[in-house]
């Protein structure tokens, strides 16, 4: 195999584990909320996630075998998460001093979505291949919508979280 062939299979390995780890996290969190919404959203996150794990293992196994990604594969459809309360129901809200584990949840999410969406762009920017340059662009976009949500969510909740636990910074 050539150093670039080397290279993207690397690449696509290190993607894989994050996204093994970004699955675990959702599943995770969605067995440990007792929002049914962010139950549900945490659920559809570790499906996505899954997805874009396989899409990666069938990418390798392309480079591995032929030398060259293959260009049929595509990614499934991702949802969109752009409601004003994206990832939990309205009436968390109403046990907001109890929601530390949804809250810490948003935090990891927030790091892994993060981390990804950096990560795939910089491959987006550094490989040659226009397949995967193509794939890495898309997959920093899809996840970049998961870290806004996620963000969003956080943003919404942190005022009346702080408030709640007695946290007032001034």
């Amino acid at each position: 195999m050539t150093d670039t062939k080397k290279k993207l299979a690397e690449g696509l390995l290190k993607a894989i584990k994050a996204e093994r780890y970004g699955h675990s996290f959702y599943l995770m969190a969605a067995k440990s909320t007792e929002d049914t919404k962010g139950r549900e959203v945490f659920e559809i996150l570790a499906r996505e996630e899954l997805d874009h794990m396989q899409f990666l293992k069938d990418q390798y196994k392309s480079i591995v075998e032929t030398g060259q990604p293959n260009k049929s594969l595509k990614l499934g459809t991702q949802t969109v998460l752009s409601e004003v309360s994206p990832i939990f129901s309205k009436e968390l809200r109403s046990r907001i001093k109890d929601a530390n584990f949804e809250m810490t949840s948003l935090s990891i999410g927030i790091q892994l979505e993060h981390d990804a969406m950096n990560y795939y762009r910089e491959q987006s920017e550094t490989v040659d291949d226009l397949t995967m340059k193509d794939f890495y662009a898309k997959l920093a976009d899809w996840e970049a919508g998961h870290y806004q949500a996620l963000l969003k969510q956080q943003e919404e909740l942190k005022e009346d979280f702080w408030s709640s636990s007695g946290f007032s910074p001034f």
